[in-house]
């Protein structure tokens, strides 16, 4: 059983401990041996940076101004990235669970137990006993792999990856309406854009080197309209915010159309003869006046009126959205309500004319591409479509026959962990008992396992629970490619050599391949050897990346897909013609009607609880916890709470109050503004363990998507007399002034 015995003593020995300088600290005369050119490890922005090397350390980095995205820029998670590298929390050899304790372990020694155990259980169980979960952190090549060895080297369906709980609503939105998952327009159409519609998109603090082009855009006289239940620092920033209820998007987004319809501002030619089902969708939408919109969602309707003349009126506009309308059990339909404004307004495939969703992972595009995705296979390909099927397996030299069926989503396959369905599991690159909903359930998950492995450079809180952790790479010691939220295709270039023991991820899986017998499958030397099947067995798919080389991505900063031959300079703007990715090439509108979370408040839980990021952290805080500046400025999660909400519960600012939901309780000091609704409450969710705001959230599923409702669920406030919660691990040595100040 994958249970955690001695935790203490696995924080004192793995952390997360703070560190805040290079290898061999500050240093004025240090000798820098190259500068590398390369990328930023978090988010979808993928910003240009050089490393600073000095016998085989990253020491620094340098502004990369060459790069057109970012132009030199970083924010404070890019500018102390390269201090992970050489951490002292680093894991430096393969370690095998013994008696509760991590031990050290030989190579030889942790792949062969590894490949022992789940041969065990699969000849016991079958194949599907075994489960697969991946990142999207990590370089395409890396994801492509990982599906392939999952259907082929483990012959098992259940594999998904954690852009599940990021990416998948807005992917099926655009898959359902344009036939394809892919941002419409580049970045640069941004500043083109009279009128910019930003819906559930903190950027200034989620995105910040992509308010480049935002503050471009209003530099040439635009307008953003941001619609958020909070007043984000991006909303401070608009012409006009809708400070909509959570989870009341469809409402305001119909809303807003329905003022289109009814001012006659619809492009009718464009409705005529390039798009499906407009006649549906008109008949829902002349249901939701501004006053039924505004009743539902709690935005007065004059902004709801302003907001949609706004939009229509203007001849460019663009509408881009995130995560704040995708985490939601009607993510899906949020994500096709504001889509039918783009296409009923004839906004689309023309320079400051489009649409696009803001990628959350580093490589959130290019991993949900390449068949890592449960049903998913490469090119973006249907594991259920006979023809992709055949096309792959004889790519992949297996019959069509040995593919295995579609698998299911993550939440769905730890719910199979707790049924006794799937009794193994292999982990790369994620970080469930942080960043999965309802945490408490997630742990009983991982405590049930027969055999669990994790694969990561730094011991998180899911890898607690693993039998062997095995120890990979950073995104600095090895190289590849990964797609940014505009799917522009970018290399990493590799600067160092792995620390200690510490492998690439992508031998590692090989190395097992080898010894589950699968060795022939996976005869790869090297990441441009997999990068270049990974270009066959994309090629003629929606994602087809058969015309992208190392080289050329070099050459042109990038390459955006598709890109289908060698001369091909790539896409950067898709639907130019008006022609989109269905069989008939149309586009297609969708009649959605409105319905509420699946949780909403109550007399027993009377706030709406919503959860998203900070600017100093990053998604489950297992790289940004260990960086000292990163951690002085954001120490510990709080819970934003309404000046009048806050004097109803006689709370204080500051004082730490327990909030509490139907799945779980947690202790988080009081941050009184009013940039929240009275009727909400907002807590960042990157800690863990008693700090986790997942303890809380609601697992349930959008039905199409099956991403987790994160963003709204019911909860309450209680008061506490405690004015002390302990902060894990608060022993560990390198402490930041801040937590010293702090006294903890």
């Amino acid at each position: 059983m994958s249970k955690v015995e001695n935790l203490e003593k696995i924080i004192e020995q793995f952390g997360p401990h703070l560190h805040d300088a290079p290898h061999e600290g500050w240093k004025s005369d240090r000798v820098i041996d190259k500068i590398v050119p390369t990328h930023c490890p978090y988010c979808a922005v993928q910003c240009g940076m050089n490393l600073l090397v000095s016998e085989n350390h990253v020491v620094g980095f340098e502004p990369r101004y060459d790069f057109p995205v970012n132009e030199g820029r970083l924010c404070p998670k890019g500018v102390t990235a390269y201090l992970q590298t050489h951490h002292p929390d680093r894991l430096l050899y393969p370690l095998v669970k013994r008696n509760g304790n991590f031990e050290r372990a030989s190579w030889d020694e942790a792949l062969d137990l590894v490949a022992t155990r789940f041969k065990e259980i699969q000849e016991k169980y079958g194949k599907d006993a075994v489960g697969l979960y991946s990142g999207s952190s990590l370089t395409t090549e890396k994801t492509y792999l990982m599906g392939k060895f999952a259907r082929v080297g483990l012959q098992t369906r259940y594999i998904d990856y954690n852009g599940r709980l990021c990416m998948v609503s807005a992917a099926a939105g655009n898959n359902k309406a344009f036939g394809i998952d892919r941002a419409a327009n580049p970045w640069h159409d941004i500043p083109l854009a009279e009128v910019l519609i930003l819906a559930g998109a903190n950027c200034a603090e989620t995105f910040p080197v992509l308010n480049k082009f935002l503050w471009q855009q209003r530099d040439n006289g635009g307008v953003w309209i941001v619609i958020d239940p909070r007043e984000t620092p991006t909303a401070r920033q608009g012409d006009l915010h809708l400070q909509l209820k959570p989870g009341t998007d469809v409402a305001v987004a119909n809303g807003m159309l329905n003022v289109i319809v009814r001012e006659n501002l619809i492009d009718e030619e464009f409705i005529r003869n390039h798009t499906n089902d407009w006649d549906a969708a008109r008949a829902v939408v002349e249901k939701f006046t501004p006053d039924v919109a505004a009743q539902i969602s709690g935005v007065p309707a004059e902004k709801i009126v302003q907001a949609g003349l706004l939009y229509g009126r203007a001849k460019t506009g663009m509408i881009m959205h995130a995560r704040g309308i995708e985490h939601h059990t009607n993510g899906v339909n949020n994500v096709l309500s504001y889509i039918n404004i783009v296409l009923a307004t004839g906004k689309i495939g023309a320079p400051g004319r489009g649409y696009g969703t803001i990628t959350g992972q580093g490589n959130g595009q290019g991993g949900r591409e390449h068949g890592q995705k449960a049903d998913q296979l490469p090119g973006q390909r249907s594991i259920m479509n006979p023809e992709h099927r055949k096309y792959v397996a004889s790519v992949w030299g297996i019959d069509e026959s040995e593919l295995p069926q579609a698998g299911v989503s993550v939440v769905e396959m730890f719910q199979k962990m707790r049924e006794g369905e799937i009794k193994g599991f292999l982990s790369l690159c994620n970080n469930g008992m942080v960043s999965l909903p309802d945490t408490n359930r997630i742990r009983q998950s991982l405590e049930g396992l027969e055999f669990n492995v994790n694969i990561d450079f730094f011991m998180s809180e899911a890898s607690r629970y693993a039998d062997v952790v095995l120890p990979g790479t950073t995104w600095a010691e090895d190289e590849g490619v990964t797609a940014n939220s505009e799917a522009r295709v970018v290399k990493i270039n590799k600067a160092i050599d792995p620390p200690g023991e510490a492998r690439p991820d992508w031998w590692i899986v090989i190395e097992l391949a080898k010894r589950l017998g699968r060795g022939q499958y996976f005869n790869f030397n090297s990441p441009r050897e997999i990068f270049d099947e990974l270009r066959v067995a994309s090629k003629g798919g929606n994602a087809d990346y058969y015309g992208i080389s190392y080289e050329k991505i070099e050459r042109q900063y990038g390459v955006m897909w598709p890109c289908p031959t060698e001369e091909h300079t790539g896409t950067p703007r898709l639907f130019e013609d008006k022609r989109f990715y269905h069989p008939d090439k149309k586009a297609k509108f969708h009649a959605i009607e409105y319905n509420p979370p699946a949780e909403v408040p109550d007399a027993e839980f009377p706030l709406a609880l919503t959860s998203g990021r900070v600017v100093y952290q990053y998604l489950s805080g297992n790289q940004t916890r260990r960086i000292g500046f990163l951690v002085q400025q954001c120490p510990e999660p709080y819970v934003e709470i309404h000046p009048e909400t806050a004097m109803k519960l006689k709370i204080n600012d500051g004082e730490r109050v327990k909030v509490v939901s139907r799945r779980g309780e947690g202790v988080f000091p009081a941050l009184i503004v009013r940039t929240i609704r009275p009727d909400t409450i907002f807590i960042p969710y990157h800690w863990g363990e008693q700090l986790a705001a997942n303890q809380l959230t609601n697992p349930a599923l959008d039905p199409t998507s099956k991403i987790p409702e994160y963003k709204a669920c019911a909860a309450r406030i209680e008061k506490i007399h405690a004015r002390e919660l302990p902060i894990l691990g608060k022993g560990r040595k390198g402490a930041s002034q801040s937590e010293v100040q702090r006294g903890k």
